[in-house]
């Protein structure tokens, strides 16, 4: 599994790039960790505080942040080999901050660098203190055991409007694409495998597998060098089943990005603060008003960590938010009997209201039960409390922006179904949604469409949109990426996944319940036939192909799929593909993309033009929708 070798790879270079103890009862050797953003990105969302001092890090701080000399104790950088992070880690040897310094960089350092460390090390008459220097290759982040993504930092640099912008030049164009691509390199290196690259033409796609084929080329030519050999990967790494590489241009499927969406993980990243599995929420929205004249408190914000130690994440993340709601409350109601049932034993053995003292006094047997009861009832309320707060949040959002209503008609419009209320009805109604979610919904319907809506049609629209306080510039951008990638000639198919209504929640609409659910619409999503990410059915005249030869002439058996999608993607994509992947016993799918972004953020990157000219990028020729059903590539893997 992914995360299984990424945090494989971390372990190893916290111990110094030695294969980690296996024996837990030996002391580690106690050191400090040094990151920039980039490198406490790539690791927050792997180990927790508890399992870095599980591994000897006593400290962990920014690279560029105020540092004392700690002159008896070894310090573990891991940092990318920018000009400023070079300069700063020769500043540190001057400095003599550290005992000894073990020097790992997320990706390749170039020989220049390397020599002006080496040089600053020979001033400060460091030289034996720099103790090892290391590419680690681990330049992308780990968000789940089957999704990854490249950068959070300066994501902008490698952002959809980066790419699109109408005045980019060649020669930032070539950046980014060799931006992403080392990226990629890092994460089949550490993946230990050599892709079999397939993509659409005419695209950004199409130049990032390109220049990711001849980097993987260069490398394996150079055997004594090669990342892929078993010298160079950590034991049991490299594998020679091959995966599949498929690499989509987010320009193909433009509709999913701004879709609403009804599954707990992308609804917790559409409408709260969520980056790196960590949410963010402001404590105390109900606190009492402050009084007349003085300064409104402020609010505390809390974190949340959603992780895969968190069993009702890992169970209920894909599930559709009325599900996750029902849970909730059901892991809460249990947990209430469980704690009712402890006092009642209590009561009975006489030790109601005693404290842990006069527990203790109880028989081995029975304080370590109670000791061990304890300790489990700690941890479910915790995740308890953490659930209902965060749930709660979401359903505020849902209950106030009618979200069911938004995601059920764009679902709908996605489907071709029949539509049972108008769409300037929905963008006229002042209490339907957000300026933002009136937008969003009527892109979806121009995205869509077989045919543009008339002139005066959209004229009545636009009134629409503008007396709802909608900016429209949005609207103007994906008119011209409509008209240059000739969708309206062959629009996207979004299959028929659609959503069953329910009627309204049953079970978690009494008086007793946490969620108060009236009014909110119970929409079970069908199974998804056709997915809105497609592993590319092209004919091989319409497809660039690359199969990297590792000197077999056999064909190989392909039991994993990567999709990545050049442009940035989103959680619905993801789901999209778990669920695709667990009705395919044997078969793995892993997402990827440049940048992870809700509606929200991509919003604010789809902007107009400055002129109507030939756009830089240009649309796919030859290629599918990002929705063309799977089955025929995959139905295809393992079965030679």
């Amino acid at each position: 599994k992914l995360k299984v070798k990424m945090n494989m790879a971390l372990k190893r270079m916290l111990n110094f790039n030695a294969p980690p103890l296996n024996n837990t009862a030996a002391e580690p050797v106690w050191k400090v960790l040094i990151y920039d953003r980039f490198g406490q990105d790539i690791i927050s969302p792997l180990l927790s505080v508890k399992e870095l001092r599980d591994m000897g890090i006593t400290l962990h701080l920014l690279l560029h942040s105020d540092r004392d000399p700690i002159p008896d104790v070894p310090a573990v950088y891991f940092v990318m080999p920018t000009e400023e992070n070079i300069d700063r880690i020769c500043q540190d040897l001057r400095n003599q901050l550290y005992e000894s310094y073990y020097l790992n960089f997320i990706s390749a350092i170039s020989r220049s660098k390397l020599e002006d460390i080496a040089s600053a090390a020979l001033a400060a008459n460091a030289v034996s203190q720099v103790t090892k220097v290391y590419d680690q290759y681990l330049n992308f982040i780990t968000l789940e055991d089957d999704m990854f993504i490249l950068c959070h930092q300066n994501k902008e640099l490698i952002s959809y409007h980066a790419i699109n912008r109408a005045d980019i030049q060649d020669t930032d164009m070539e950046a980014i694409m060799d931006t992403i691509v080392d990226s990629l390199f890092c994460f089949f290196v550490t993946l230990g495998a050599v892709p079999i690259i397939r993509c659409p033409r005419g695209n950004a796609a199409e130049m990032v597998a390109v220049k990711l084929d001849k980097k993987l080329r260069e490398n394996l030519r150079d055997a004594r060098n090669s990342l892929f050999t078993g010298d160079n990967m950590a034991a049991g790494q490299f594998s020679f089943q091959r995966p599949l590489f498929v690499l989509a241009d987010r320009n193909v499927d433009m509709a999913t990005p701004l879709h609403h969406t009804w599954t707990y993980q992308a609804l917790i990243h559409d409408v709260l603060d969520f980056h790196l599995n960590r949410v963010m929420m402001e404590e105390g929205a109900g606190a009492e008003p402050s009084p007349s004249g003085a300064r409104p408190k402020k609010k505390n914000r809390k974190s949340y960590d959603l992780t895969a130690a968190d069993k009702f994440w890992q169970k209920h993340k894909g599930s559709p938010f009325p599900e996750v709601a029902e849970s909730v409350q059901e892991e809460l109601d249990t947990y209430r009997a469980q704690e009712d049932e402890v006092k009642r034993l209590k009561s009975i053995m006489g030790l109601e209201g005693e404290d842990e003292g006069a527990i203790s006094m109880l028989s081995d047997n029975t304080a370590k039960l109670t000791s061990a009861f304890s300790a489990r009832a700690v941890g479910e309320e915790r995740l308890i409390d953490l659930h209902t707060n965060v749930a709660t949040a979401v359903l505020d959002h849902i209950k106030s922006r009618k979200l069911d209503v938004y995601f059920e008609y764009e679902e709908k419009l996605m489907s071709k179904s029949t539509l049972d209320k108008s769409l300037l009805d929905i963008i006229s109604d002042p209490d339907a949604g957000t300026p933002e979610d009136k937008m969003r919904l009527f892109l979806i319907f121009y995205i869509t469409g077989q045919q543009p809506p008339s002139e005066s049609d959209l004229d009545q629209y636009k009134k629409a949109l503008l007396d709802a306080g909608c900016d429209l510039s949005p609207l103007n951008y994906i008119k011209q990426w409509k008209a240059f990638t000739k969708m309206a000639a062959t629009p996207a198919n979004y299959g028929n996944s659609g959503v069953k209504p329910m009627g309204l929640f049953s079970r978690v609409m009494n008086t007793g319940s946490q969620f108060v659910m009236e009014g909110v619409k119970n929409l079970v999503l069908k199974q998804h036939v056709s997915l809105t990410l497609f592993i590319c059915p092209y004919p091989e005249n319409q497809a660039y192909n690359m199969d990297v030869n590792v000197g077999s002439s056999l064909r190989l058996v392909v039991f994993q799929a990567i999709v990545f999608v050049v442009g940035g993607g989103n959680y619905i994509e993801y789901q999209n593909l778990v669920d695709y992947a667990k009705s395919k016993q044997g078969k793995k799918v892993i997402y990827g993309c440049s940048e992870l972004f809700n509606a929200a953020q991509f919003i604010k990157q789809v902007r107009p033009r400055p002129s109507a000219s030939q756009p830089s990028w240009k649309g796919p020729s030859h290629s599918l929708p990002l929705t063309s059903d799977l089955s025929p590539q995959l139905a295809q893997l393992g079965q030679k």
